[in-house]
């Protein structure tokens, strides 16, 4: 059989003779004493993993090696005691004979990588994601299904367009070649090329709270990716007071971890001013760095967070730290919790600013509700005055009665005179109650 000559690629290196030639993408030495020799030698594997900024005995860890190919990474791992599991888009006999011989007993899945997150292997400690991104073609999707799979720390390798030139336009706007047939490496399979600044803003941007670039040479980069931010050894300054958190979009406590959804929170501090880089926001125990912080009219500041990936369903716990600081006390969100409101009954109404009973004069009403559900917010308690629907400012705890206060604001056009005014929540609807406007 004929060797492929490989023609020139427009873009990195074509290794596909050399791969074709020795059989193996990583070379092993076995417990009988044979030696295999791949495209990768063992010399240039443990200097690989030397990196990585993993503990050298991963005693009960959970460990998942994506696009594992022959394994070494996996069975690495396992050597030094962690619990593993590997997945490929293909079963590899390689892994499988290298497996055998071994006696390991790595968890071994042929897995789509876009089908990890319905696959159910749980969390992991460590994440490995070697040279898989430049093979997918959406790449950020790809490092938030990461992000969501690493409790805290995963290793990112790539392709990149400027291992050796970085440093040279690191001040400028991350960029990301798009590859759309085999302009890289002559491979059908290779999608995007990113700068080293871009591999970086995306592993940020994906959800991780930190990132720390490895190494950048030639056409390669690894960057280390923490879900924790680093511990505050002395922390001198005084923490902020988190006074308030909501739903960018809705206004609300509840999130969607299908949506791309972002956090407001409001903020005391005793520093001013408070810098982006200062902020360390954790929200279920998972780091997030902040997009935007501002001074608000009232004094207090406000900054805007991506919600982290990989957050379990029910309430999770938000509080904010500066880097030299503790944390404040935490406020709670609701992700993923269903609306389960019980019989919405309205006890009474009156007038925001009068306290008036039955009747709103200055353009404010509040209501006490029971029935709402634990995770009820100003986005999903709907009152109405006849048929129009009024903006809820305020949805308040319950008091020791059950009942929540709800107020909102009452449109100038709604004419005066009796009219009916109902609370709803998740199709549950209260029975009409009489207000007077004057």
């Amino acid at each position: 059989m004929e060797t492929p000559t490989a023609r020139p690629s427009r873009r990195g290196r074509d290794f596909s003779e050399e791969l074709y030639r020795k059989g193996w993408y990583h070379s092993f030495d076995l417990p009988d004493g044979t030696h295999i020799e791949g495209f990768n030698s063992l010399e240039t594997l443990k200097q690989r993993w030397s990196r990585f900024p993993l503990p050298p005995v991963l005693t009960g860890k959970r460990l998942l090696d994506t696009g594992a190919w022959d394994g070494w990474f996996s069975f690495e791992a396992e050597r030094r005691g962690a619990q593993v599991t590997a997945i490929d888009c293909v079963e590899v006999p390689h892994f499988l004979e290298i497996q055998r011989k071994l006696g390991s007993r790595v968890d071994y899945r042929v897995l789509d990588f876009y089908d990890l997150p319905e696959a159910r292997l749980g969390v992991f400690d460590y994440v490995l994601f070697l040279g898989i991104l430049y093979h997918l073609k959406h790449p950020l999707l790809a490092l938030e299904t990461v992000c969501s799979l690493t409790a805290d720390t995963a290793i990112v390798e790539s392709f990149v367009t400027d291992g050796d030139s970085w440093r040279e336009h690191v001040a400028q706007i991350p960029t990301m070649e798009f590859y759309e047939t085999d302009e890289l490496g002559n491979q059908l399979d290779n999608w995007i090329g990113p700068s080293v600044a871009c591999l970086l803003a995306m592993c940020r941007a994906a959800g991780f709270a930190r990132v720390e670039l490895l190494y950048a040479e030639g056409f390669d980069a690894g960057a280390a990716c923490y879900r924790k931010w680093e511990p505050v050894t002395d922390p001198r300054a005084e923490a902020p007071e988190l006074a308030d958190v909501a739903n960018t979009r809705t206004t609300g406590i509840n999130f969607s971890t299908r949506k791309d959804e972002y956090l407001s929170c409001w903020f005391r501090a005793a520093r001013d001013p408070v810098a982006r880089g200062d902020l360390r926001l954790e929200v279920g125990g998972f780091g997030v760095p902040a997009l935007y912080v501002g001074r608000q009219p009232d004094g207090r500041w406000m900054a805007n967070f991506r919600l982290p990936p990989g957050l379990p369903s029910g309430w999770n716990e938000v509080r904010l730290r500066f880097a030299d600081s503790g944390f404040s006390p935490s406020l709670r969100i609701a992700v993923d919790m269903p609306l389960r409101p019980g019989r919405v009954v309205l006890v009474g109404a009156c007038d925001s600013v009068t306290f008036r009973a039955n009747t709103i004069e200055r353009g404010w009403v509040s209501a006490w509700v029971r029935g709402l559900p634990e995770n009820c917010d100003r986005a999903n308690v709907h009152v109405s005055i006849d048929s129009t629907r009024l903006v809820v400012d305020y949805v308040g705890s319950e008091d020791g009665d059950g009942a929540r206060q709800v107020n909102a604001a009452v449109p100038e056009e709604i004419g005066k005179g009796e009219r009916r005014l109902a609370i709803e929540c998740a199709g549950a609807a209260s029975e009409p109650l009489a207000v007077n406007i004057v």
